[in-house]
Protein backbone atom coordinates (compact mmCIF):
# COMPACT_ATOMS: atom_id res chain seq x y z
CA UNK A 1 0.00 0.00 0.00
CA UNK A 2 1.26 3.13 -1.18
CA UNK A 3 1.42 6.25 1.45
CA UNK A 4 0.62 9.66 0.71
CA UNK A 5 3.60 12.28 0.32
CA UNK A 6 3.08 15.55 0.08
CA UNK A 7 6.55 17.47 -0.16
CA UNK A 8 6.01 21.01 1.45
CA UNK A 9 9.77 22.78 0.45
CA UNK A 10 12.77 22.73 1.51
CA UNK A 11 14.56 25.44 4.04
CA UNK A 12 17.60 26.98 4.41
CA UNK A 13 19.04 29.26 7.12
CA UNK A 14 20.88 32.49 6.13
CA UNK A 15 22.02 35.51 7.73
CA UNK A 16 21.26 38.19 5.51
CA UNK A 17 17.49 37.56 3.52
CA UNK A 18 18.47 40.35 1.21
CA UNK A 19 21.83 39.15 0.44
CA UNK A 20 21.02 35.77 -0.19
CA UNK A 21 17.63 37.11 -2.18
CA UNK A 22 20.46 37.99 -4.83
CA UNK A 23 20.79 34.95 -5.77
CA UNK A 24 17.57 33.04 -4.55
CA UNK A 25 15.27 35.36 -6.26
CA UNK A 26 17.60 37.38 -8.67
CA UNK A 27 19.99 35.05 -10.31
CA UNK A 28 18.25 31.86 -9.96
CA UNK A 29 14.54 32.91 -10.55
CA UNK A 30 12.56 31.99 -7.43
CA UNK A 31 9.60 34.34 -6.43
CA UNK A 32 8.67 35.86 -3.26
CA UNK A 33 5.41 34.32 -2.23
CA UNK A 34 5.62 35.80 1.56
CA UNK A 35 8.31 37.20 3.78
CA UNK A 36 7.65 38.07 7.67
CA UNK A 37 9.05 38.07 11.23
CA UNK A 38 9.25 34.77 12.61
CA UNK A 39 6.60 34.74 15.74
CA UNK A 40 8.30 34.00 19.38
CA UNK A 41 6.68 30.87 19.38
CA UNK A 42 8.11 29.38 15.76
CA UNK A 43 8.79 25.80 15.34
CA UNK A 44 11.89 26.86 13.81
CA UNK A 45 13.94 28.21 17.23
CA UNK A 46 13.45 24.09 18.35
CA UNK A 47 14.40 22.28 14.47
CA UNK A 48 16.87 24.03 13.60
CA UNK A 49 18.55 24.76 17.18
CA UNK A 50 18.14 28.29 17.34
CA UNK A 51 18.20 29.96 20.53
CA UNK A 52 14.75 31.48 21.90
CA UNK A 53 15.14 35.16 21.09
CA UNK A 54 16.84 35.29 18.53
CA UNK A 55 15.76 38.08 15.68
CA UNK A 56 14.58 35.92 13.15
CA UNK A 57 12.40 36.38 9.92
CA UNK A 58 10.82 33.94 7.25
CA UNK A 59 10.85 34.12 3.31
CA UNK A 60 8.63 31.67 0.75
CA UNK A 61 9.88 31.47 -2.14
CA UNK A 62 8.08 29.41 -5.26
CA UNK A 63 8.24 29.43 -8.87
CA UNK A 64 4.92 29.51 -11.54
CA UNK A 65 4.70 25.74 -11.09
CA UNK A 66 6.00 24.88 -7.54
CA UNK A 67 4.80 28.08 -5.22
CA UNK A 68 6.16 27.72 -1.98
CA UNK A 69 8.72 25.12 -2.51
CA UNK A 70 11.65 26.83 -1.18
CA UNK A 71 11.81 28.38 2.72
CA UNK A 72 14.78 31.26 3.71
CA UNK A 73 15.23 31.00 7.71
CA UNK A 74 16.28 34.89 8.36
CA UNK A 75 18.74 34.19 11.49
CA UNK A 76 19.53 37.95 11.42
CA UNK A 77 23.16 39.23 12.99
CA UNK A 78 24.38 35.70 13.52
CA UNK A 79 27.20 33.75 12.64
CA UNK A 80 26.72 30.92 11.25
CA UNK A 81 29.43 27.97 11.88
CA UNK A 82 31.14 26.68 8.38
CA UNK A 83 29.52 23.81 7.16
CA UNK A 84 30.92 20.33 7.72
CA UNK A 85 32.33 18.16 5.13
CA UNK A 86 31.01 16.08 3.45
CA UNK A 87 27.52 17.99 2.99
CA UNK A 88 24.43 17.00 3.98
CA UNK A 89 22.01 18.44 1.91
CA UNK A 90 21.78 20.14 -0.81
CA UNK A 91 18.74 21.59 -3.06
CA UNK A 92 19.07 20.17 -7.39
CA UNK A 93 17.05 22.63 -9.74
CA UNK A 94 16.92 22.31 -13.43
CA UNK A 95 16.97 25.60 -15.02
CA UNK A 96 16.96 26.63 -18.36
CA UNK A 97 18.72 29.57 -17.84
CA UNK A 98 21.83 27.78 -17.07
CA UNK A 99 24.59 30.14 -18.25
CA UNK A 100 22.93 32.97 -16.82
CA UNK A 101 22.85 31.42 -13.56
CA UNK A 102 26.60 30.38 -13.49
CA UNK A 103 27.52 33.82 -14.65
CA UNK A 104 25.01 35.59 -12.31
CA UNK A 105 26.60 33.41 -9.09
CA UNK A 106 30.03 34.07 -10.15
CA UNK A 107 29.59 38.44 -10.42
CA UNK A 108 28.12 37.29 -6.51
CA UNK A 109 31.44 36.45 -5.63
CA UNK A 110 30.13 32.90 -4.58
CA UNK A 111 32.05 29.56 -4.85
CA UNK A 112 30.88 27.72 -8.05
CA UNK A 113 32.06 23.89 -8.46
CA UNK A 114 33.90 23.00 -11.67
CA UNK A 115 31.07 22.31 -14.22
CA UNK A 116 30.54 18.70 -14.90
CA UNK A 117 28.65 16.55 -17.68
CA UNK A 118 25.07 14.84 -16.17
CA UNK A 119 23.80 11.99 -17.87
CA UNK A 120 20.73 10.71 -16.12
CA UNK A 121 19.36 7.36 -15.54
CA UNK A 122 17.52 7.38 -18.71
CA UNK A 123 19.93 8.58 -20.78
CA UNK A 124 19.43 12.03 -20.93
CA UNK A 125 22.72 14.14 -21.15
CA UNK A 126 23.02 17.26 -19.55
CA UNK A 127 25.47 19.97 -17.60
CA UNK A 128 25.46 20.10 -13.71
CA UNK A 129 27.25 23.00 -11.51
CA UNK A 130 27.08 23.35 -7.87
CA UNK A 131 26.93 26.97 -6.47
CA UNK A 132 27.37 27.91 -2.37
CA UNK A 133 25.53 30.28 -1.60
CA UNK A 134 26.40 33.14 1.08
CA UNK A 135 25.80 31.25 3.84
CA UNK A 136 26.90 27.81 3.03
CA UNK A 137 24.15 26.22 1.90
CA UNK A 138 24.89 24.12 -1.82
CA UNK A 139 22.50 24.54 -4.50
CA UNK A 140 23.22 22.02 -7.68
CA UNK A 141 21.56 23.15 -10.83
CA UNK A 142 21.54 21.72 -14.11
CA UNK A 143 20.58 21.74 -17.54
CA UNK A 144 19.36 19.03 -20.26
CA UNK A 145 21.09 18.87 -23.69
CA UNK A 146 19.57 16.09 -25.49
CA UNK A 147 16.57 13.79 -24.87
CA UNK A 148 16.38 10.07 -24.11
CA UNK A 149 18.51 7.96 -26.75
Amino acid sequence: MSKKINFQRANYVVTNLERALKLYRDVLGFKVIFSKDAPEDSYSYDVFDIERGSDMGFCVLGTDDEPNCLALTELRGATLDPVPSPRRAAIVLRLEHFDEAVDGAKALGLKTYKEDRLETNDGRIGRELGIVDFDGNLVVIYCILSATK
